[in-house]
């Protein structure tokens, strides 16, 4: 038998394509699951051209351009080196936006979540009432 995520059986059998997933674009800021999570693109990419020269996302996303487009900045780390020096633009590690940042899709997931944040095992946050 194979397993589901494999594919079907007969590879060489045509098999119907699945519907393209919608991808969710309410342009609402996503709660993380966890410290230092890259925040998911809440907002369509397609058509957006990411190349080594050229990065559509930046010209929102950039220090110098959010406050025209109304986006939040990257992060001051995206403009730093490994050493932590920092730069005057983004560093060439961080300039590849999808390596890291993705946008979300209305889909069934693959596998199981169990995933519980701390605060719903009874964990409460330091200095709380």
């Amino acid at each position: 038998m194979v397993p589901d995520l494999s594919g079907p059986a007969d590879t060489m059998g045509q098999v119907p394509a699945r519907p393209m997933p919608k991808w969710n674009v309410d342009d609402v800021r996503k709660m993380r699951a966890y410290p230092d999570q890259p925040p998911v693109i809440p907002h369509s990419i397609e058509g957006y051209q990411l190349s080594v020269n050229t990065n559509r996302c930046l010209s929102c996303h950039k220090r110098e351009f959010t406050q025209s487009a109304g986006a939040p900045m990257i992060s001051v780390t995206h403009y730093m080196t490994r050493d932590a020096q920092m730069l005057a633009d983004v560093s060439p590690r961080r300039y590849f936006c999808t390596a890291c940042h993705v946008p979300q899709a209305d889909v069934k997931p693959l596998v199981g979540n169990t995933f519980r944040d701390m605060s719903q095992m009874g964990v409460e946050h330091m200095g709380g009432d």
